[in-house]
């Protein structure tokens, strides 16, 4: 159903083209012209044209991607301060840590992370910045942070989800950040 509505939008936008091709050659105005203005002044048309169908689904996806791969390289990843060695019944069958979020954490709990979310960008395509900290509580100290990087959105309108990119790649979510911190000390 999605690719017969990409095929309804191509055939629109071709034929649009093909009419302004068809006003073109047929101009009269434009023929009396010097030969070379008007193969250029043509090109120009079709570059704007071309131009105009690739931008706005395509051209701006790239340019935010590219805006979203730079911010990720400035300060993205996953930054450990302090190295947390606990005893082997902290950590579940799976060798995690379950650590809550400060919301859901009780203040008896030794641990929690916080998650920050900014919006840099809200129009479409929208640009998100996640940063998570985790603490230890009974001084406050933050012992590790992830930051990541987002864009959703950006498509050919329609009825399917939008596309998606983040960064860094090697930054999974929290678990990452919390298995990177938390190692289990040996006996």
């Amino acid at each position: 159903m999605s690719g017969l509505y990409l095929l309804g939008l191509m055939a629109v936008w071709l034929f649009i083209g093909w009419l302004i091709f068809k006003f073109w050659r047929n101009a009269a105005v434009l023929k009396k012209f010097n030969i070379v203005v008007y193969y250029v002044l043509g090109c120009l048309i079709f570059i704007g044209w071309f131009g105009s169908g690739f931008w706005p689904f395509v051209g701006k996806k790239m340019y935010y991607d590219a805006q979203i791969r730079d911010m990720c390289s400035e300060d993205g990843g996953i930054k450990v301060y302090e190295i947390v060695y606990l005893p082997k019944d902290r950590f579940d069958k799976y060798g995690n840590v379950n650590i809550n979020n400060k919301e859901n954490s009780n203040k008896s709990e030794e641990y929690y992370y916080e998650i920050k979310k900014i919006v840099l960008k809200e129009n479409d395509p929208i640009l998100i910045k996640y940063t998570t900290l985790v603490y230890r509580r009974v001084d406050n100290k933050i012992l590790g942070t992830s930051i990541k990087y987002g864009r959703g959105g950006g498509d050919i309108p329609g009825f399917w989800h939008p596309s998606t990119y983040s960064c860094p790649q090697n930054v999974d979510g929290d678990l990452n950040l919390i298995t990177s911190i938390f190692k289990e000390r040996n006996q």
